[in-house]
């Protein structure tokens, strides 16, 4: 299985917690305002506003106008690919680990064929 093409800038996203605070605050409401959204965490209203475009050009999050406010919304698809391919990842680091135990048990003697 190959990396998502966006991977690298989901993994950038989700790395300050600041932003994968505003994405668990979005994810359980409906759409908001990035007003809405600074009134629950400790980072100015411009910040969240710098935050929610990270997470936008990472497509973690949609923005549509409605009025005078752009209202987020939280967007799976990227996190689902993301979290399947790191799945995918850590069951071939499985396997390899077990093939490495199984040849290491296999020489109880832990002696080596001579080169």
């Amino acid at each position: 299985m190959t990396a998502p093409p966006y991977l690298d800038s989901v993994l950038g996203a989700l790395a300050y917690p600041t932003r994968r605070q505003l994405l668990h605050l979005l994810a359980g409401r409906r759409p908001s305002s990035a007003t809405a959204l600074a009134a629950e965490v400790t980072v100015s209203r411009q910040a969240v506003v710098q935050h929610l475009g990270v997470l936008e050009r990472s497509h973690l999050v949609t923005a549509r106008r409605s009025g005078r406010e752009v209202l987020f919304t939280v967007r799976t698809e990227p996190l689902l690919a993301a979290a399947s391919w790191m799945t995918h990842l850590a069951e071939s680091w499985d396997e390899r680990l077990r093939l490495l135990k199984e040849q290491a048990e296999a020489d109880p003697g832990g002696e080596r064929p001579a080169p």
